[in-house]
């Protein structure tokens, strides 16, 4: 009975019909040639930040014991500095303490808005570091000399004040950092390695691309006025069945998460609803680009993970009995030479496709506490 695997792999297959899920700087697709066929894919960045920021029935943020975190270049801006505007400190005091903290959070470059790379805190980090740079302005509030003074010997105690940043809450950083990772160049300290790790997706199939030309009319013309359109445009759009691939590193998980196994059974069963109801998308209003899954297995065992995208360097039909059956194959060889004994659960919209290993349940509720059971250490 394998009660504490070492990692979950989840695996996915999601379809979509004309859509354009993440585009490049061009504005087009973003692509990936694989087994010497262009595919096109989803980067795993775009996934990620779509599951961090779900707002749905199955967010991250929903989980009680969950603290929110933000990504900025301009956090000690907006969420430390703007607020002392309301208590009438001196604008050269506000100056001081805004060049230094700058710098203590972003590094040596802070001091420039350019030089500042986007940095992920939990808001009980933030919520510290606002209250200590308030607490230092309200003491000398017109006193610049005091103030620097006292500035100096915070910077003086920085180790040991970083230090009590770090430790304002269990989850520095917020959920987004306990599962995806941070890394904080000013306090190497404060780095957090990413307990989930997300592979891009991509087609199984070659890529199915359309230029979808199209014409804006003008309401308020007149008949007698020129008949074309006021606006043409051309956009790229795919018809697609991707492969999805997630892994999560149990130990790292929990240790992430303060040894709390509950919290992470939580985690991970919001995860799996994540991945297979969270569709990524850009066009929203001209596309509609929702989706579910078709088709996903998730398991459980100690060895080294390994996708299966290799079901898919010869392309095949963008059919999901034609995908599931390239799994079959593919993972019914790794099974004979490996023998790596992984537990296995999937579920399948199409209630006649069978899966290797695996057994079969009845829907993504099941499979997402199954997931959680096995993170927190149950059967």
């Amino acid at each position: 009975m394998m009660t504490n695997a070492r990692f979950l792999q989840i695996h996915s297959l999601h379809g979509y019909s004309g859509v354009l899920l993440n585009r490049d700087d061009s504005g087009l697709s973003k692509r990936l040639i694989y087994g010497g066929v262009l595919r096109t894919r989803i980067s795993s960045q775009c996934l990620k930040r779509h599951w961090r920021m779900d707002q749905g029935m199955h967010s991250l943020q929903s989980i009680d014991g969950v603290t929110a975190a933000i990504r900025s270049r301009e956090i000690v801006t907006k969420r430390v500095i703007d607020p002392l505007g309301n208590f009438g400190i001196d604008p050269k005091v506000i100056e001081l303490l805004n060049s230094t903290f700058q710098t203590i959070v972003y590094g040596d470059k802070g001091g420039s808005k350019k030089g500042r790379q986007p940095l992920l805190l939990g808001e009980p980090e933030i919520n510290y570091l606002a209250g200590e740079v308030a607490k230092l302005a309200k003491q000398y509030p017109h006193d610049i000399k005091a103030a620097k003074e006292a500035v100096d010997r915070w910077k003086k105690d920085s180790k040991s004040n970083m230090k009590a940043l770090r430790e304002c809450t269990k989850l520095p950083g917020g959920i987004a950092s306990a599962l995806f990772g941070r890394m904080v160049t000013s306090d190497p300290e404060a780095n957090i390695d990413a307990a989930i790790h997300v592979a891009h997706s991509i087609t199984v199939h070659a890529a199915e691309t359309e230029f979808d030309y199209f014409t804006v009319v003008d309401d308020l013309k007149e008949l007698d006025e020129d008949a074309g359109a006021s606006h043409i445009g051309e956009s790229e759009l795919n018809s697609a069945l991707f492969y999805g691939y997630v892994v999560v590193d149990r130990g790292m998980l929990l240790d992430n998460l303060g040894g709390d196994s509950q919290l992470a059974r939580k985690v991970v069963s919001h995860l799996v609803k994540l991945i297979a109801t969270v569709s990524p998308g850009a066009k929203l209003g001209p596309t509609a680009p929702y989706g579910y899954a078709d088709w996903m297995m998730v398991e459980a065992g100690d060895w080294q993970p390994r996708s299966l995208c290799g079901a898919y360097r010869e392309p095949c039909a963008a059919k999901v009995r034609d995908a599931v059956s390239r799994i079959n194959k593919h993972l019914s060889g790794i099974d004979e030479v490996y023998q790596t004994g992984e537990l296995r659960r999937f579920f399948s919209t199409d209630r006649e496709v069978s899966c290797s290993g695996a057994t079969q349940i009845s829907s993504l509720q099941s499979l997402a506490d199954w997931a959680g059971h096995m993170t927190a250490g149950h059967q």
